[in-house]
């Protein structure tokens, strides 16, 4: 029997982070997965082969779109679909060899394998039992789906499936209107399918700002996405080629199919945590199934730890880093921190969204008195050289302190941009002290100066 101070259980974002803060404060480290590769569904299945499937189609549309305007001229590219998917495989390789290496320069042992927690302190791969004097598990999450849709991955597909179509289909219906679909859905509308958008409430990307929102969704519209919204799926039936979707619309019940080629399913994820054993050690759950943890994110089992997808907040891959870090710190004796307050979110379609922080919504359910300063991506100057005008940078201040509460921006680079706002919120800045940082001209950032500006006497370009 193997013995170490800490097994992690998964090795995504949240676990491979934890595993390697684990053995950089000194900890004998172990980590267990069942994939051939590490990186979890992230830089398998997920944010990483996505992002160079997006990154691909968006030169592709800048081909079509904008190159004769500055004077490229030529015939435009042919889409090679075996050799986008291609790319698209070396950058997962890349990335999870990256991680391989990593794991082998802080000495941590790589158990493959699927683990099970027979008891506290005991971590169950195969025929072998490996002793633990902590555990923390992250096992990270799975595609959730809606009932009467039978996911196949070939015509009925969640974002797995997505990722490794036989072909571009002509016609994509995209079931839910958040990040993954919205994403996905933008991949193959640029390279040539009929994309169309069921959601079941009246607004795309839930939670975030309703000006984002709206403006986001016309823009989608001009790429050529077409939106049901306010509709409620009853049920998906398929082929070996074609599939059908029936919705019934919330606004007066009527019944009606859409036909497509593929359907993607995106109606948002569940924590996996199938075969650990959970209810035999006595874990305490929520009623949507995931792990409750205290402030140190330990479970109600002492010695066994959770973080990321597993445990309540947003799914997102760097909020379960930083978890992954606090966690290791807090076993290590020191002071493990996350805070909850700013960590963004990033849709990376063209225009990207970003947002950190406090929304209009959620300050006037608090009552709290704020401002608003906001900037036009059409008044500067390096966005409107690339074609990137559309879109704004909004800021939201504390009425009286001038404190920034809250940042949305949707534009070119939105999801770099976000982060200059997420360290000023980390130090208590208000916009004023934005305001007053130069910002390299001409740059984006600009935009975020100028909404900072705004805040206060006025942008000077708007």
């Amino acid at each position: 029997m193997s013995s170490y101070d800490v097994i992690i259980i998964g090795s995504g974002p949240g676990g491979y982070v934890a595993a390697i803060r684990c053995a950089q404060l000194g900890l004998k480290t172990a980590c267990v997965e069942g994939r051939d590769t590490l990186g979890g569904t992230c830089l398998n299945v997920g944010c990483i082969p996505s992002k160079a499937l997006l990154h691909a189609s968006h030169m592709l549309h800048e081909a079509e779109h904008n190159f004769a305007e500055m004077g490229l001229k030529g015939k435009s590219p042919s889409v090679d679909w075996k050799q986008m998917l291609a790319y698209k495989q070396s950058t997962i390789d890349t990335n999870t060899k990256g991680i391989e290496f990593l794991f082998k320069k802080n000495k941590i042992d790589w158990i493959k394998g699927w683990a099970t927690v027979p008891e506290a302190g005991k971590v169950k791969v195969g025929d072998e039992v490996h002793q633990a004097k902590n555990i923390i598990i992250a096992t990270g999450s799975e595609p959730a789906s809606l009932p009467g849709v039978d996911v196949d991955e070939k015509v009925v597909v969640t974002s797995t499936g997505a990722l490794e179509l036989g072909k571009v289909p002509k016609k994509l219906v995209v079931i839910g209107a958040g990040v993954i679909g919205l994403e996905l859905g933008s991949v193959y509308a640029r390279l040539g399918s009929e994309v169309t958008v069921v959601e079941f409430l009246d607004a795309i990307t839930p939670g975030m700002d309703p000006e984002v929102q709206k403006t986001f969704q016309r823009m989608l519209k001009k790429q050529g996405f077409t939106f049901i919204m306010g509709a409620a799926v009853q049920g998906t039936t398929a082929t070996k080629t074609k599939a059908k979707v029936t919705y019934k619309l919330r606004k007066d019940d009527s019944e009606h199919t859409i036909d497509a080629d593929v359907v993607l399913v995106s109606t948002g994820r569940k924590p996996f945590t199938d075969g650990l054993g959970l209810d035999k050690l006595g874990l305490e759950m929520t009623k949507r199934g995931q792990i409750v943890v205290n402030d140190h994110w330990e479970t109600s089992v002492k010695g066994i730890y959770a973080i990321g997808d597993v445990i309540e907040g947003p799914m997102l891959a760097h909020k379960a880093e930083d978890e992954g870090m606090a966690a290791a710190e807090v076993i290590a004796g020191q002071h493990g921190h996350v805070n909850y307050g700013v960590i963004p979110g990033v849709i990376y379609t063209h225009p990207e969204v970003a947002n950190v922080g406090e929304t209009e919504a959620t300050l006037k359910e608090a009552g709290r008195a704020y401002k608003v300063g906001k900037f036009s991506f059409m008044g500067n100057a390096r966005a409107k050289a690339v074609f990137a005008g559309d879109g704004f940078v909004k800021i939201l201040a504390d009425k009286e302190t001038d404190r920034i509460l809250g940042a949305h921006i949707i534009g070119p680079g939105a999801g770099d941009l976000i982060h200059e706002v997420c360290v000023a919120m980390e130090f208590g800045a208000s916009a004023q002290d934005l305001a007053m940082t130069c910002h390299a001209h001409p740059t984006y950032s600009e935009a975020v100066r100028e909404a900072a500006l705004a805040c206060g006497d006025g942008a000077i370009h708007m």
